[in-house]
């Protein structure tokens, strides 16, 4: 049965039928019977006063906001108040970088209870999720073995699933929303870059870094971009009205909108190596997602898209993030170069080897390659671009213990995400199915640049057809072994 709504649950504390009490208590209880280890810092006492003090203002007939009493995992990249912040590192950063900057600010205003902080890959530099120093949360898909639950933002799916958090903060730079969303069955939706502020938040790129939202469904994700993007000063909605065929989509179960349809969507497949290095049963299960679309009425049609492959070889070449990496590490953190785990601290040596003529040509590189693919996708007349979100299954730590199988795995887990993020494209990961392994596989839909609102309406769209993660994927192996 799919669970209530992020709208419904926030309306019932709204209205007085539940309380934010009862809410913050059932996710303390579940972190508690929880042994996934997404937290780094788990808050249940802060987590009680904030839900008293929604209740209160209940009681005084106020209202609390339209997250009212909903809980939120926060990536150990965000500053929160009276938390501490160690952004993966082996020691706590100074205490400048525990100021809350504009997305965790935002579910303040808009009602939610903070409840911890979830753990992150060492500066967000990696995909896997890994983490020697703090510790790395357990995918819950795999019964037998602890399996990476993909990264940067590691416990953001594995807090959704345990049931601590409704709503997980994560951050994208190449792929950190997508790629755990995708490892661990949920929905992950990187908005177009300098959207949303990043302030409050240990930057990894300066040029790619966004912040955004873990959820578990696609309706629950398009109800709070749809809240926080207000604040951020986008309450026109001027993508609205941007879609290439006109076909329009509408959040299922969202009483405000139309019913949800994905006839006459056009869903382009690149010619790339987006489908072409996918495992084939990785590339199965989300070719079976998209002929269930084609069943409902949607299009799908190969496209060429070379500048794909161009942006992804650039963006896993690190002329761009590592150099930017290394130079807010100098400047905000200095001294803390030495004390970094390989799985980083190898990877950004190179970063003195990047030129400013080699820099400042990948940034021009990115540039003409966005105005490529914006150009074929407006020409051919196309919705959205669908690829595997991984190309691979996310391995066992066991199988991690060498630095350059790490490294390649990496590589791998950022291949696919990547190239949206260099052409500043916006883009979602939906649960499709699950592998030959019994790990869910993400279907990712890309969107033009700013047109985030028409890529959440089409996602739900799609679950409309495809199912929620809980529908499709049902219950973890780990979960239901422990219940």
């Amino acid at each position: 049965m799919t669970p209530e709504s992020l709208r419904q649950i926030a309306d019932r504390v709204r209205r007085g039928h539940t309380t934010a009490l009862s809410v913050a208590e059932e996710a303390i209880r579940r972190h508690d019977a929880s042994d996934l280890g997404a937290y780094i810092v788990f808050d249940a006492d802060g987590a009680r006063t904030q839900a008293r003090a929604i209740d209160a203002a209940v009681a005084r007939g106020e209202d609390p906001g339209p997250l009212a009493g909903l809980t939120v995992s926060v990536k150990d990249l965000y500053g929160v108040d009276g938390l501490p912040i160690r952004a993966g590192t082996r020691r706590e950063l100074p205490a400048e970088w525990r100021r809350e900057g504009f997305l965790v600010r935002a579910m303040r205003q808009l009602g939610a209870v903070i409840v911890g902080k979830t753990h992150t890959v060492e500066l967000a530099f990696g995909g896997v999720g890994l983490n020697p120093n703090t510790g790395t949360p357990v995918n819950p898909w795999d019964a037998g073995e602890h399996r990476a639950p993909g990264g940067s933002s590691a416990g953001a799916g594995v807090s959704l699933w345990e049931g601590s958090a409704l709503i997980a903060l994560g951050s994208d730079t190449g792929g950190s929303v997508r790629i755990p969303a995708s490892a661990t069955g949920v929905v992950g939706h990187r908005h177009t870059t300098g959207r949303w502020p990043t302030s409050g938040v240990v930057p990894l790129s300066t040029t790619l870094d966004t912040v955004g939202l873990l959820t578990r469904t696609a309706t629950d994700s398009r109800y709070v971009f749809g809240l926080v993007d207000v604040l951020a000063g986008n309450a026109s909605e001027p993508d609205r009205a941007a879609g290439a065929s006109g076909a329009t989509a509408a959040p299922a179960g969202d009483p405000g909108h139309p019913a949800t349809t994905v006839a006459g969507l056009r869903i382009g497949l690149p010619r790339s190596g987006l489908w072409n290095r996918a495992a084939p049963d990785i590339a199965a299960a989300v070719r079976r997602a998209l002929d269930e679309l084609v069943a409902a009425g949607a299009h799908l049609f190969e496209v060429d898209a070379p500048e794909l492959e161009e942006a992804g070889e650039r963006y896993l070449a690190g002329e761009l993030v590592q150099p930017e990496r290394f130079e807010s590490l100098e400047r905000d953190l200095p001294g803390w170069t030495p004390i970094l785990d390989p799985t980083v601290g190898k990877r950004l040596e190179s970063a003195r080897d990047v030129s400013a003529v080699d820099y400042v040509a990948v940034l021009r590189a990115r540039r003409r390659l966005s105005k490529s693919i914006h150009a074929t996708i407006e020409a051919r007349n196309i919705d959205l671009l669908a690829t595997p979100t991984l190309p691979i299954t996310p391995p066992p730590l066991s199988a991690l213990s060498q630095l350059d199988v790490y490294r390649a795995v990496n590589r791998d887990m950022l291949s696919g995400t990547g190239p949206a993020s260099m052409l500043d494209m916006c883009a979602v990961s939906l649960p499709a199915g699950l592998d030959e392994h019994g790990i869910p596989v993400g279907l990712q839909l890309i969107g033009p640049s700013g047109g985030d609102y028409l890529l959440l309406e089409r996602a739900c769209a799609v679950e409309s057809v495809l199912g929620t993660a809980a529908e499709r994927l049902g219950t973890p192996p780990r979960l239901t072994a422990s219940r």
